[in-house]
């Protein structure tokens, strides 16, 4: 059963507060993007074994996934998001303390698995605490915390690195005990997912799966995962140097515009989500991301190619609200498995994305390489929109 929540459009505080530890634990995540590269790379390790270090997180995220569900239900929401946040505070300081590539590879796989109790546990409590006519707000709340965190981050990892390559590691950790304390303090004692041990959390996928919006809502993280951390993230930044002839700083310029654009219209999205619905919006957020997606590789020049990007991100306001509304209302706020496979599907997406475009990429024009993901995000809109239709008629 779910929780009970206000049915005013009060926005509750345990919105507030997921919102600040959303805030707090991507502020110190984007700490480290500048830097775990540098320090992996000054173990004299291959570019290979680089990318290794980094992909060990998002892997150790997908493995830990199916289990949050089951573990939320035997300890909760809350102190499972206060443990998932101290194993990657603990895991953070021992890489940062490091002596060989083994140990740096090691901590952050064991990193990974507390983000996963975090961020499972974390959706469960979001989507329990609003009704469905505040969902779409709630959720673009808490994203924007991790949007702006993110935005801040790196800019303060490039001057603790200044001071020591190894700072940005300690930063990190304090970050994560200031918001692993204000969930643990902050948030409603209360339980979401079912306590019984009669296997009800299975049970409950199995329904929840039959459900098409559920199984849109998860086909739509898996492509967001893939375009924004494949497509975008891997090939943009080759795009401005090799194609455009311009330094790596324009990359992060461009990336910051679009970030701006997609922090403003996170609330709008939210506000037109819980009004509009979740549908039509869900439609014309994978258009738009789909749209921009296909022009992005033909590019002129970098006023192109910013207009691009800002649409994306615009998309991405979309993205990152009405899935989450979706899966709140095929679960009717009851959190555990069915939020976890959710959270696995853009893991997937962002493990997948960035292997398949790469290789894409080494065959095939850019187009190519953009050109898949834009053509998943195409069908599930129209899939989305029909749908729709469908429902309507």
């Amino acid at each position: 059963m779910g929780v009970p929540h206000p049915s005013t459009d009060q926005m509750p505080r345990d919105v507030w507060v997921l919102s600040l530890v959303a805030l707090l634990v991507a502020i110190g995540f984007g700490v480290m993007v500048p830097v775990l590269p540098v320090f992996a790379r000054s173990f004299s390790v291959s570019q290979f074994q680089v990318g290794a270090v980094i992909s060990a997180f998002a892997l150790a995220r997908l493995a830990m996934g199916p289990f949050c569900g089951r573990l939320n239900r035997a300890i909760g929401e809350r102190v499972a998001l206060g443990s998932g946040i101290g194993i990657v505070a603990l895991s953070t300081v021992g890489a940062g303390l490091s002596q060989s590539y083994l140990q740096l590879l090691v901590l952050r796989g064991v990193g990974g698995i507390g983000s996963a109790m975090f961020s499972v546990a974390a959706m469960s409590l979001l989507l329990a605490s609003v009704g469905p006519q505040l969902r779409g707000r709630a959720s673009a709340l808490y994203s924007g915390g991790f949007l702006i965190g993110g935005m801040a981050g790196p800019a303060v990892g490039g001057l603790l690195a200044a001071i020591s390559i190894r700072a940005p590691f300690f930063f990190y950790a304090a970050t994560l005990v200031l918001a692993g304390g204000a969930g643990l303090a902050l948030l409603s004692r209360r339980a979401v997912t079912p306590t019984d041990k009669t296997g009800e959390a299975v049970l409950a996928l199995a329904d929840v799966w039959r459900r098409p919006g559920y199984r849109l809502a998860c086909a739509a993280n898996f492509t967001t995962g893939w375009q924004a951390q494949g497509a975008r993230s891997t090939l943009v930044p080759l795009l401005v140097v090799e194609v455009l002839d311009r330094p790596t700083s324009w990359t992060g310029l461009a990336f910051a515009v679009a970030a701006i654009v997609q922090a403003v219209l996170l609330q709008p999205a939210g506000r037109l989500v819980d009004t509009w619905g979740r549908r039509p919006m869900l439609a014309a957020g994978l258009v738009m991301c789909a749209a921009s997606s296909a022009l992005i590789p033909f590019a002129p020049n970098m006023a192109w190619l910013v207009v691009s990007l800002c649409v994306f991100g615009a998309g991405s306001a979309v993205m990152s609200t009405a899935p989450t509304a979706m899966v709140g209302d095929a679960t009717a706020g009851t959190g555990g498995t069915p939020v976890a496979v959710f959270q696995m599907a853009s893991d997937l997406g962002s493990i997948i994305g960035p292997l398949a475009v790469g290789a894409l990429a080494d065959h095939y024009p850019l187009p190519i390489a953009f050109g898949i993901g834009a053509a998943l995000m195409a069908v599930l809109g129209a899939w989305s929109a029909s749908s729709l239709r469908r429902a309507r008629a």
